[in-house]
């Protein structure tokens, strides 16, 4: 008898928790209209992905605010964004004995523009021919607060 029970109650258990754990939500789902983003573009000064500048311009231009505007020349606010510092540098070959050039990756997530002064000071004291900065995962809003990605931003020092 006690067997009987035993396996009664453990079914009994076992369909209760089954029922539970596949029961429907009782949340009403609504459909958010479709969204299409703007067609924008990402510039830093005049400058857009690709842009070669010179030594005294990147140092110019790593203080300048990012700017995502579209055709009409809106202006959209931007919600966050990585930024990347391409860095060369050199280092001494143990081997051969020569310099070789080597490159280091800096990296940060950002919220607000442009950079911090501790990153735009950094980048001004050692910005150098070869390098390059690159803005990426750019994420900015329109009036009514919806967010999109903006294309990234990449400027070589030449």
């Amino acid at each position: 008898m006690k067997m009987i029970f035993r396996y009664s109650l453990c079914f009994f258990l076992f369909s209760f928790l089954t029922e539970i754990s596949f029961a429907q939500d009782s949340t009403i789902i609504t459909k958010v209209p479709k969204f299409k983003p703007p067609v924008v573009k990402t510039f830093l000064g005049i400058n857009q992905n690709g842009a070669q500048v010179t030594v005294d311009e990147g140092k110019q231009l790593v203080g300048l605010p990012l700017k995502i505007a579209d055709d009409k020349n809106n202006t959209y606010d931007i919600d966050s964004y990585q930024f990347l510092y391409k860095q060369k540098s050199y280092i001494m070959n143990d081997e051969t004995g020569k310099r070789e050039v080597s490159y280091t990756l800096v990296a940060e997530r950002f919220d607000s523009t442009p950079l911090p002064k501790v990153w735009i000071d950094n980048i001004k004291g050692r910005l150098q021919p070869d390098e390059q900065l690159y803005f990426f995962d750019i994420v900015v809003k329109d009036k009514q607060g919806r967010k999109f990605f903006a294309p990234e931003l990449k400027i070589t020092i030449k």
